[in-house]
């Protein structure tokens, strides 16, 4: 195994097989790595095989909540641009999410759902943070469960429109995704430069 996909000590021991299933996330490529394949064994698979969608899919499904929602933040980035007081609000809850972890920041994110508008793919961000907890929300919604892999979904789906409003470099931009979801699987910030920047 290369050294590209060891020490992801942000990503749980389960098997990936398990944490798929919780999230309701079917893979396209079939798998040669046994059922209770670790995370590391099956992104090389992944990645061997070329299938950088359900590279990002699994990304999405075994990055813990916070990593997952600033993973999904950083995307967003990519087309929107550095911080400024034009910001989505969608994005700029999401980021003050990722750095205090609160309910009162859950809910502001929230609050941005409803009035967004409608071409604003970063709702995305807000959603991971929503429903990161596996829950329909803050306060009351507590107690509903969300709907299985809904986090999980909107991180993937925010790299995806990512990668689809830089499809003029897609090789390119899709393998910056996977690197930095890798540095953040393994403790880092995910500030990692395009190849040949």
């Amino acid at each position: 195994m290369s050294g590209r996909f060891e020490n992801l000590v942000k990503v749980p021991p389960d098997p990936v097989a398990k944490m798929l299933s919780h999230a309701n996330v079917l893979l396209k490529t079939p798998l040669e790595a046994p059922p209770t394949a670790d995370a590391a064994t099956v992104l090389e698979e992944l990645e061997r095989k070329g299938a950088l969608i359900d590279l990002l899919r699994v990304l999405a499904v075994v990055l813990p909540a916070r990593e997952r929602v600033w993973w999904a933040c950083l995307a967003a980035r990519d087309y929107i641009g550095p911080r400024g007081p034009d910001d989505p609000p969608s994005l700029a809850k999401s980021e003050a999410w990722v750095l205090d972890p609160s309910e009162e920041n859950r809910d502001a994110a929230r609050i941005t759902l409803d009035h967004a508008y409608v071409d604003d793919d970063t709702v995305n961000c807000a959603l991971a943070v929503l429903y990161h907890d596996g829950t329909l929300g803050p306060g009351d919604l507590r107690q509903y469960p969300a709907p299985a892999g809904a986090a999980e979904t909107a991180a993937f789906a925010m790299n995806m429109v990512a990668l689809g409003q830089l499809s003029d470099k897609f090789e390119e931009h899709g393998r910056l995704l996977v690197d930095r979801a890798l540095d953040i699987a393994k403790g880092g910030r995910g500030l990692v430069a395009a190849a040949g920047e």
